[in-house]
C-alpha cells in the first residue's frame, strides 16, 4: 500500500497546475473555472429548490452581511498581494436552510448553505465569521477542483492496474490493496490538508475582516462538546476537533498581525 500511495503522489505532484495565493504552492488542479463553475452553480440552484431556504429573518440576514464582508476582506487581500480579478468568476451566494444537521458547506464560485442546526454552535456573528471564513477559504483555494482532480487520478491509476495486472486472482489484490492504500494514504490526507488549510485561510480573512480571530479556537471547543464519537483522524475527512483547536490558536496572533496591515486594529 506504501508504493501505491507513493505512486499516486508522484502523480499529482507531476499534473499540478495552478497556484494557490495564499501559499504560494503549486496544486493538483487541472479543471478550469469556465469547467466547474457552472456545473456548481446548477447543483446549488436544484439544492436550494429542494431544500426550505430561510430568509427575511435576522439570522438570514447575518449570514448574508457576514458573507459579504469575508468575500469582501479576501478580495482586499488578493488585490493587494497581486491577483487583481481572482474573483471576477465569482457568483457570492449565501443562504440559510432551515435543517437541523450541525453544517455548512460551500461550492465552488462562492456558493455557500448555512444549516440553522449550526447556529447553536455558532452563537453569535464572530462564531458565524469562523465557519464562513472556513467555507469561503475552499471556494478561493479551488479545494473542489482539487477533489475532482485528485479523484479523477484515483480512477485512472485504479484502471491502468486492471488493464496492466492479468490475473485475476493478483488483479483482486491489487483493487484491494489500491482502493485501501489510495483512500486511507493520499485521499483522506488530502482532505485533511484542505481542512486544515481552509482554517487557516479563513481565520485570516475573517481578522480582516474585522472579527477576533481568538474566537475560532472558543468555537471548536463547542463544536467538540456538542459532538458524539469521532473516528480516528487518520480515518477522517478532517481534522480532529483537537487538532483544530491547537492550530487555531497557534495561528490567531499572525492573523490579527495580517488584518493590522490592512488598519483593523479591533475585532467584533
Amino acid at each position: 500500500m506504501k508504493k501505491l500511495s507513493l505512486t499516486f503522489l508522484v502523480l499529482m505532484a507531476v499534473t499540478a497546475c495552478k497556484t494557490n495565493p495564499f501559499t504560494g504552492k503549486s496544486t493538483l488542479n487541472f479543471y478550469d473555472n469556465s469547467q466547474v463553475f457552472p456545473m456548481a452553480f446548477s447543483q446549488y440552484d436544484q439544492f436550494l429548490e429542494e431544500n426550505k431556504v430561510v430568509t427575511g429573518t435576522s439570522d438570514a440576514q447575518m449570514i448574508a452581511r457576514v458573507g459579504q464582508r469575508i468575500a469582501s476582506a479576501a478580495e482586499r487581500w488578493l488585490d493587494a498581494n497581486g491577483y487583481p480579478g481572482y474573483l471576477k468568476d465569482y457568483q457570492w451566494e449565501y443562504n440559510l436552510v432551515d435543517n437541523e444537521t450541525v453544517n455548512a458547506w460551500c461550492m465552488p464560485g462562492g456558493k455557500i448553505v448555512f444549516y440553522t442546526g449550526i447556529l447553536p454552535i455558532t452563537q453569535n456573528e464572530t462564531g458565524v465569521a469562523v465557519v464562513m471564513g472556513h467555507e469561503v477559504a475552499h471556494a478561493l483555494a479551488d479545494h473542489g477542483a482539487q477533489r475532482m482532480s485528485a479523484g479523477t487520478l484515483q480512477q485512472i491509476g485504479a484502471v491502468a492496474g486492471n488493464v496492466a495486472i492479468k490475473d485475476d486472482e493478483t488483479r483482486g489484490l491489487f483493487n484491494q490493496a489500491y482502493g485501501v492504500g489510495s483512500q486511507i494514504g493520499v485521499m483522506l490526507p488530502f482532505s485533511r490538508k484542505h481542512e486544515t488549510e481552509a482554517d487557516r485561510i479563513g481565520l485570516q480573512i475573517m481578522a480582516i475582516a474585522g472579527y477576533n480571530p481568538d474566537e475560532a479556537a472558543e468555537l471548536w471547543k463547542r463544536m467538540k462538546a456538542a459532538g458524539g464519537q469521532a473516528p480516528p483522524e487518520f480515518l477522517s475527512t478532517h481534522p480532529s476537533n483537537d487538532t483544530r483547536i491547537s492550530n487555531l490558536t497557534a495561528w490567531a496572533p499572525a492573523a490579527k498581525q495580517e488584518a493590522r496591515k490592512f488598519g483593523v486594529t479591533s475585532f467584533k
